[in-house]
């Protein structure tokens, strides 16, 4: 086998486009019986790939995109994903959050959170989650980072239950953004399209019930650096096919890998491949470009993120049981 990291996840583009497009179609239409589908589109890749996607089994006159902004989100997303819609000429509606997070204290309960590790945060301040400890073999942890309006930057280790304060808080983003989006399904009788890709849906980066939710995944199964093959074979904008991932939920700019992923997102692709082929250590460090000591960190940190995603994938539950899932990320 080519071990080369660029050969190892190189697809037929064509061919891929080709086949999602068909299968894609045949489960919206025949299966669902419904008569197209809606994206919310943030400007990242993974959307913007959906979108070209369901332009060539639907056409654009079936595909309704969503920009979904609220006040901390990135003015960039919401340009690159306007940008987009035009590009493919698929229908477009705006519909700002921020009022809706007002209301249910999105805000709020995050910012008290966080005053209760930096009693100083206030307005005109902004911040992150970012993860740690990873690879040097300590057990991960999870830092505030702050911002004061004058710029000087705070960074504190984060308690476990103002973690969990502030990430429960977070996620009512991604849960009303979902329910604009069924919203709009079920005024139009069109089904809601999920955005996860491989790395996202099996490692569990996203929301239960917010962008986990949706009737139909088409990227699911693509490694993100299939994904990003695909956005340049679609002719997406180079802004979109050279972007970094982030996360464009809080107020500073994150990167997946400061708050989720041990790697970049290139390098979590090959850990991925390698972990499910039971690749030996040696060879896996020997592809990413680290020791086996990191190398063991990486794969024991697969292992644990599959625990936690089996909750987040699992469909609800009766009391006469069942192990079938029906979850995944944008």
């Amino acid at each position: 086998m080519d071990m080369r990291p660029s050969t190892i996840l190189a697809i037929d583009c064509d061919a891929e486009v080709q086949r999602i497009a068909e299968r894609l179609l045949a489960i919206v239409a025949d299966d669902f019986r419904r008569r197209g589908v809606v994206v919310a589109l943030s400007g990242g890749v993974d959307s913007s790939v959906c979108v070209a996607l369901a332009c060539k089994a639907f056409g654009a006159a079936r595909v309704l995109a969503l920009l979904l902004p609220e006040k901390e989100s990135s003015a960039k997303s919401a340009k690159l994903g306007r940008r987009v819609a035009e590009q493919f000429g698929v229908p477009c509606l705006s519909h700002d959050i921020t009022a809706a997070l007002e209301a249910i204290g999105c805000y709020t309960i995050r910012d008290q959170a966080i005053r209760a590790v930096i009693p100083e945060y206030g307005e005109g301040w902004k911040s992150k989650v970012v993860i740690s400890g990873g690879l040097e073999g300590r057990v991960h942890f999870f830092k505030l980072v702050a911002q004061s309006p004058d710029g000087r930057m705070t960074e504190k280790r984060l308690p476990h239950k103002e973690y969990l304060e502030i990430v429960a808080a977070q996620n009512f983003k991604q849960r009303i953004r979902k329910t604009v989006e069924y919203f709009h399904a079920d005024r139009l009788h069109y089904a809601v399209l999920g955005t996860p890709n491989r790395l996202e849906y099996d490692q569990g980066f996203f929301v239960k019930n917010g962008d986990g939710s949706a009737d139909v995944k088409p990227i699911a199964h693509l490694y993100k650096t299939q994904v990003y093959a695909l956005a340049r074979h679609l002719g997406l904008p180079d802004e979109i096919c050279n972007s970094i991932p982030t996360t464009d939920t809080y107020s500073l700019q994150q990167g997946q890998d400061e708050f989720f992923f041990a790697l970049p997102y290139d390098k979590m692709d090959l850990a991925l491949w390698a972990h499910d082929r039971d690749l030996p250590l040696k060879e896996t460090a020997e592809l990413l470009g680290m020791d086996e000591r990191q190398a063991e960190f990486v794969y024991n940190d697969i292992r644990a993120k599959r625990k936690t995603a089996r909750y987040l994938q699992a469909a609800p539950l009766t009391l006469e049981g069942s192990n079938r899932t029906a979850g995944g990320h944008e």
